[in-house]
């Protein structure tokens, strides 16, 4: 039985990763032809319409069912104040359950911008790329942040920095907050738990180790928490949007682990 099981997972993995390629593949040239034959104002919209297709793809490729908590707004326009998305980082498929439900941008390591496949998808989808070694590159990310809200844009970020197991939320880079303390955005807290016997959380392993073990799992049902939205007023500092940002997120961590289970 242990070895009809072990092979059926093998099976699993395999189907899942080729898919994977497949879909994003052949998604990528029809996103980027629909995206030149609409008139520039509508760009954005067509942007968010295939990104939040791909994503809602790859949560039914991986067996991900997502359970929310809380409102869920539709993403910014331009005219709007921009939306600083902000939660905990607990496994390689967040962005995809980031992006089927809120839809926007991310923020997102600067190697995967060299990923095959995968690197021109996230290139094509107007993503933010960040090198957290360089000050240079962090300070870039910040301007570019605050462009995108100026323009009242939707962009998440996973402030922690990167994957962590467990359900404590470290420490936020500060970086992204004084993008919206400047761009006086709102930040909108998240918070995700993943079950612990779950294939697709985090278990303080290289990032290989965890996409492989994901592509193998069964059927996942995790919790997300929406929390209400913080305003930066003028002068507010962005210390002071982090801190808020970030024992929010803690408690809604809280009710996300309720809705996915121990």
């Amino acid at each position: 039985m242990n070895v009809a099981r072990a092979a059926k997972s093998r099976a699993r993995q395999t189907y899942r990763a080729s898919a994977f390629v497949a879909a994003t593949a052949g998604m990528l040239p029809l996103y980027l032809s629909h995206h030149r034959r609409v008139p520039e104002t509508d760009r954005d919209l067509v942007r968010d319409l295939w990104v939040r297709r791909w994503a809602s793809a790859l949560l039914r490729l991986f067996s991900i069912e997502v359970v929310v908590r809380g409102s869920v707004l539709p993403p910014t326009r331009n005219g709007e104040r921009g939306r600083l998305i902000v939660t905990n980082h607990r496994s390689a498929i967040d962005i995809g359950v980031i992006l089927a439900t809120f839809g926007g941008r991310m923020v997102s390591r600067a190697d995967i911008s060299t990923w095959p496949v995968v690197g021109a998808a996230a290139r094509a989808a107007g993503t933010v790329f960040v090198d957290r070694a360089s000050a240079k590159s962090g300070a870039a990310t910040i301007r570019a942040i605050q462009s995108h809200l100026e323009r009242g844009q939707t962009i998440t970020i996973f402030p922690e920095g990167t994957t962590f197991a467990g359900d404590e939320v470290r420490p936020f880079h500060a970086g992204a907050f004084v993008a919206a303390a400047r761009a006086g955005a709102s930040v909108l807290p998240v918070g995700l738990a993943y079950p612990a016997g779950s294939g697709a959380a985090f278990l303080n392993e290289s990032f290989l180790a965890h996409l492989g073990r994901m592509a193998q799992s069964d059927a996942t049902r995790m919790g997300l928490a929406v929390g209400e939205p913080i305003v930066a007023r003028k002068g507010m500092r962005a210390a002071e949007l982090s801190e808020r940002a970030h024992a929010e997120v803690s408690r809604l961590v809280r009710e996300a682990r309720a809705l996915s289970g121990p």
